[in-house]
């Protein structure tokens, strides 16, 4: 087991934790009442600073239902944290961007994490042709 050392930026915000046999994601949660008017922007401070291990990243995304409870839409569309943003001061937030007038009340869900090992280092060659099958370009479901 991975050892992740966190840094609650509030006493009353709920600890990180999975939700048993659901998922391998971690639900984030705000770490404050947030008001938004539709077309607002806003960074949503997600309370935790996070020390990834060495070589691993972060990846954000929003939970299934953040768009129908609260009508936000991440603007990154999937957050990346890679371990360098590790400082007691680098505490997570979630760019969003309101469809509607919206309250999203402190310790509620609204995205979640999962860590991933970084990709390893990759060359590329340069090649005439490949070997796979053609299958009618990107975003074609084929004939």
């Amino acid at each position: 087991m991975v050892e992740i050392k966190v840094k609650y930026w509030l006493d009353d915000l709920e600890p990180l934790c999975y939700v048993d046999g659901k998922s391998d994601w971690i639900d984030l949660r705000a770490a404050q009442d947030v008001q938004l008017k539709a077309g607002e922007f806003r960074l949503i401070p997600l309370g935790v600073s996070i020390a990834l291990p060495e070589g691993y990243e972060a990846h954000i995304a929003p939970r299934s239902s953040t768009f129908k409870n609260y009508g936000i839409l991440q603007t990154n569309s999937m957050g990346v944290v890679d371990c360098s943003y590790c400082g007691d001061g680098d505490q997570w937030q979630m760019p969003v961007y309101a469809t509607r007038d919206v309250v999203i009340e402190k310790n509620a869900r609204i995205c979640q994490f999962r860590i991933m090992e970084n990709q390893p280092r990759l060359t590329f060659t340069r090649v005439e042709r490949l070997d796979g099958p053609d299958r009618g370009g990107f975003g074609s479901t084929g004939k």
